[in-house]
């Protein structure tokens, strides 16, 4: 892997402060990565150097997570996006080049359709989408019980803010690999008490399911909308089985998009980043290439 030394900085947005991992020279490419749920900036960690090669990095802790503050605010998807949009026109205000997983994914097109003539490529992997119904949520019944758990009233609110169960459950639990206690204690850190956990136990409450709720749904339909017209180049990442992207359903979403490669990681189910980073890092500083070749 190459030797890249992220430096986290600070920077002041609306009421708070988001925190963000910048390494890179300064170019005329700004790769902006993002996270899901719970994750952080520390989940590029062993990524952003092979990109940092080609392009100025950016990855932010959205709001609520990693070294970001914690206002009092609800942590719904409206919120994350507001925040997101200050600390964008702040850090990195040009052309980027997105590179998200799982709630990153809703951010990156959620911006991408609001900005197309901002968005130079992108890169994707596990994202979310409209869903009909629970059926087409996961890729485990297990998986797909317990977040209906998560968006049970009382009941969620005692699995993740009380008892932690996404952060010493699902996270693990998605990954391949046996994350070191080090890596571990990363991830638990932001969310020390219960109450510090409302951003975790929200962003499963805001899936687009059936419908509900509306106004995440509509916004999700309009982001895959402009992602089927736009013709920006993309990488679609995809894991074996997967989680929430199967490879038949990646296959199948690719065809319907111009201009996208689709790559696959191997054995992966959700948090790719921590099974395959050198791939995947490889893969988007390939992308940035091309970018720049344009």
């Amino acid at each position: 892997m190459p030797e890249t030394t992220a430096l986290y900085r600070e920077i002041a947005v609306l009421d708070s402060h988001m925190a963000y991992a910048e390494a890179g020279a300064p170019n005329d490419t700004t790769v902006l990565f993002l996270h899901g749920n719970p994750t952080s900036s520390f989940i590029w960690r062993n990524i952003i150097p092979h990109v940092a090669q080609v392009a100025r990095c950016i990855a932010p802790d959205l709001i609520g997570f990693g070294r970001s503050g914690k206002p009092d605010i609800d942590y719904r998807f409206r919120d994350q996006a507001r925040y997101l949009d200050v600390f964008i026109d702040k850090v990195a205000p040009g052309k980027l080049v997105l590179v998200a997983q799982d709630w990153g994914t809703a951010l990156a097109l959620h911006f991408a359709a609001r900005n197309p003539e901002r968005v130079r490529g992108l890169a994707f992997m596990e994202f979310i989408r409209p869903m009909a119904s629970f059926d087409d949520f996961h890729q485990t019944p297990q998986a797909r019980a317990i977040f209906q758990k998560f968006r049970t009233p009382g009941e969620g609110e005692a699995l993740i803010m009380e008892r932690n169960a996404f952060i010493e459950k699902v996270l693990p639990g998605s990954i391949l690999r046996k994350l070191s206690e080090d890596e571990m204690n990363a991830y638990r850190a932001p969310f020390p008490t219960a109450q510090s956990r409302k951003p975790v136990w929200r962003f499963p409450n805001e899936l687009p399911i059936a419908g509900e709720p509306s106004d995440v749904d509509a916004w999700m339909r309009e982001a895959h909308a402009a992602l089927a017209a736009s013709d920006y180049p993309k990488l679609l990442f995809f894991g074996e089985p997967g989680a929430l992207v199967s490879p038949a359903f990646a296959q199948d979403f690719a065809q319907r998009l111009h201009n996208c490669r689709l790559v696959n990681l191997g054995p992966g189910a959700h948090y790719l980043q921590e099974d395959h980073p050198d791939h995947i890092g490889r893969e988007v500083a390939d992308l940035v290439r091309e970018v720049q070749a344009r």
